[in-house]
C-alpha cells in the first residue's frame, strides 16, 4: 500500500495532467521530481509532443537566457551564424521542465514571467517576439517563499508558478512505500546490469526502514545498485551481507554529521561507497 502523502501527490498530478496549467513540484533533492514531471507530461494531451528538461543550476547566468529563448545572428560574440532556437521553441506543443528554478537570476525570472503571461518569447538580440505553446513544469528543493522575502525571487513569478504546487514527500516519511520502491528499482537494475535478482531479505528491508535516507529515492537506488554489483551472479536475494558494509558506512556518516549540524556538510554517497568498497577489498 502507498503512503498517504505520495498517494495525494500522485492524485494531484493525475488531476492537473489533463490541463495546461503551470505546475510547481516541491521536494528535497532525490525525491523523484523529474519522474513526476515525465508522468504529468505522459498523461497529458501533449504526450506526443516534446518533453524538454532544463537544469537551471547547470547553466551559467549568461547562458540560461540564450538556452531558454534562443538568439539571433550576431547577438553576441561566438553566436552561431543564423541564430539558434531556444528550448522553449524546441518544446513547442509539449512540456518544458525547469528543474532547480530557485537558482534562476532576476533578469531570467522577468523573461520567464513574460513567457507565462504573454505566451511568447523574445530571442536574445531580437526585437520581435515569437509565439510559443508550451506547458511549464517547474521544480525546486529550496523555499521560494524565503527567497521572495529576501528579494532573490520575484513575487509575481512565484504566484505564477505556484498555481498548482505538488509536494513530493521525502523517503523517510514514506517507509511503507519501501517494499514497492525496492521491487521497482530492482526490476530496473536487473535490466541495466543483466541480473536476475528476485527480491530483498526482510532483515535488509528492516534496516532500510530505520535509515533516514537524506538522498531519498536516488540514494536508495544507489545502495541497491551497489549491493547487486557485489552479489555473485547466481545470487537472487539481496541479503544483509550484500548491504551491511554500505549501511554501516551510511549510519556512521549520519551519526557523525547529524542533519542539523552546521559544522560540516554530509559526504557524497559516492565517496562513502568508494571508501566502503576499499575497506571490503
Amino acid at each position: 500500500s502507498r503512503s498517504p502523502l505520495i498517494t495525494q501527490a500522485i492524485d494531484q498530478a493525475r488531476r492537473v495532467a489533463a490541463t495546461s496549467v503551470t505546475v510547481l513540484l516541491r521536494g528535497e533533492s532525490g525525491t523523484g521530481k523529474e519522474l513526476f514531471a515525465h508522468a504529468v507530461h505522459g498523461a497529458s494531451p501533449r504526450r506526443n509532443k516534446p518533453f524538454v528538461r532544463v537544469n537551471c543550476a547547470a547553466l551559467t547566468e549568461s547562458l540560461l537566457e540564450s538556452e531558454l529563448f534562443g538568439y539571433v545572428d550576431g547577438a553576441f560574440t561566438g553566436a552561431k551564424r543564423g541564430g539558434r532556437r531556444g528550448l522553449f521553441e524546441e518544446a513547442e506543443g509539449g512540456t518544458l521542465f525547469l528543474d532547480e528554478i530557485g537558482v534562476m537570476n532576476l533578469a531570467s525570472q522577468a523573461s520567464l514571467l513574460r513567457v507565462l503571461q504573454e505566451k511568447e518569447i523574445v530571442r536574445v538580440g531580437a526585437s520581435k517576439p515569437t509565439a510559443v505553446d508550451v506547458r511549464v513544469i517547474a521544480a525546486t528543493n529550496v523555499s521560494l517563499e524565503q527567497m521572495v522575502s529576501e528579494g532573490r525571487f520575484r513575487e509575481d513569478l512565484y504566484y505564477r508558478l505556484n498555481v498548482i504546487p505538488i509536494f513530493i514527500p521525502p523517503l523517510r516519511q514514506r517507509a511503507e512505500d519501501l517494499p514497492g520502491l525496492c521491487e521497482q528499482l530492482i526490476r530496473r537494475l536487473n535490466q541495466e546490469y543483466g541480473r536476475r535478482v528476485t527480491g530483498i531479505d526482510a532483515e535488509v528491508l528492516e534496516s532500510f526502514r530505520e535509515y533516514r535516507w537524506p538522498g531519498n529515492v536516488r540514494e536508495l537506488e544507489n545502495v541497491l545498485g551497489r549491493a547487486m554489483i557485489s552479489m555473485r551472479y547466481q545470487d537472487e536475494i539481496i541479503e544483509p551481507r550484500h548491504v551491511h558494509l554500505i549501511m554501516d558506512a551510511l549510519d556512521q556518516t549520519a551519526s557523525v554529521t547529524p542533519e542539523d549540524s552546521p559544522v560540516s556538510p554530509p559526504r557524497a554517497l559516492s565517496e562513502i561507497m568508494d571508501e566502503t568498497e576499499r575497506r571490503a577489498i
